[in-house]
């Protein structure tokens, strides 16, 4: 078997570490000798043990002398809650080393191998690379900018609507796609809508999955005058998550302590026209360790949030339906680009059935 093989089934294992390692990476680990796989394993949740960890206890002893698989370049450094795992690889005599891409955190970024190669250890890097980057574009960019990766998540018509008339709510996807939608929720540290989809549609913004017990991502709500009633759902339902309400100078102090009051967390960001800064907001949250968000916004937050620069992913359902009404909502209501002339690219497209329905995913 190639190092290509091996490194595959690594980052299998990997993914299934997805929405709950936040704000660490995903990471598999293998451990072959002679052929042979001794030990398979994946890090689990945030402050749990690391892959290299898990791996090298289950080989004891039979780890000596064998290659290690990994989809990210051993830690290296203390400021963690676990301790680094590049000492135990060299304490368990690895002989090689293979990994898909170097760790971007400033604190490790190729020390890790550097001190593995000054071991003795042989250290083989680029194996799968492209993937490797994809399964951990939230952690890369948290990391090296201390933002949140943002997904912008919808459900739209043929025509590009996301419901029939203003001041409705229509189910536009099927049973599928809607599950989808949950699992991106699932897999979300935090998940951002307007004011105006809260009067609207009174959502809870939970995850809900048949079957699994799924994950509350964080709900924010971008609200500059403090409109939010109290008797929201998304102030007086059970869950774990936080609801964070972002609004301006513009409003109340006392609409402020009220809703603080109710339990939510109340922030006052600097304001743009008028409105909510998305790219403050951004760093706000990125600031609380919120590695990643997703827009489920109408269609001025949705224009807004391309407009502001902070997209970095869209995931759109399509369903093969018709609106065509005047008064319909579309998807995007307002411009995208400060510069009205030019449209916002979207780059690695792909189109692929879910369901009934289409999902699209591209990167800006």
């Amino acid at each position: 078997m190639t190092d290509e093989v091996y490194m595959r089934r690594v980052l299998e294992l990997a993914e299934r570490g997805r929405g709950r390692t936040s704000p660490n990476p995903m990471v598999g680990a293998v451990v072959v000798k002679s052929g042979r796989v001794l030990a398979e394993g994946y890090h689990r949740r945030a402050g749990g043990p690391h892959a290299e960890a898990v791996v090298l206890k289950k080989a004891g002893s039979r780890a000596e002398g064998a290659t290690l698989y990994l989809n990210l370049e051993p830690c290296c450094h203390f400021e963690k809650r676990t301790p680094p795992c590049v000492p135990l690889i060299i304490k368990r005599r690895i002989r090689r080393i293979v990994v898909a891409i170097r760790d971007p955190n400033p604190k490790v970024n190729g020390r890790g191998i550097s001190l593995l190669r000054r071991a003795g250890v042989q250290v083989a890097e680029g194996v799968l690379k492209r993937e490797a980057h994809r399964l951990n574009e939230v952690y890369t960019k948290y990391v090296t900018t201390g933002v949140p990766f943002v997904i912008s998540k919808t459900a739209m018509s043929l025509d590009g609507k996301i419901a029939t008339a203003r001041g409705s709510t229509t189910s536009i996807t099927g049973d599928e796609a809607r599950r989808a939608g949950h699992r991106l929720r699932d897999q979300s540290d935090a998940i951002l809508v307007g004011i105006q989809t809260v009067l609207t549609d009174d959502p809870r913004l939970t995850t809900r999955l048949p079957g699994v017990k799924g994950h509350d991502a964080h709900r924010v709500i971008v609200d500059s005058t403090l409109k939010i009633p109290p008797t929201a759902r998304l102030l007086v339902q059970k869950s774990t998550a936080r609801t964070i309400i972002a609004t301006t100078h513009r409003a109340h102090p006392s609409k402020v302590r009220s809703l603080e009051q109710a339990g939510a967390t109340v922030w006052v960001v600097k304001d743009q026209e008028g409105r909510v800064s998305l790219p403050d907001l951004m760093r706000r949250l990125g600031g609380t360790g919120i590695t990643s968000v997703l827009i489920e916004g109408g269609g001025e937050l949705n224009a807004s949030a391309f407009r502001s620069g902070i997209v970095d992913k869209l995931v759109w359902f399509m369903a093969p339906k018709i609106i065509g009404q005047n008064d319909a909502v579309a998807v995007i209501e307002g411009p995208v680009n400060h510069d009205p002339k030019k449209a916002v690219d979207v780059r690695d497209f792909l189109i692929r059935p879910i369901g009934d329905d289409l999902m699209l995913e591209g990167y800006l």
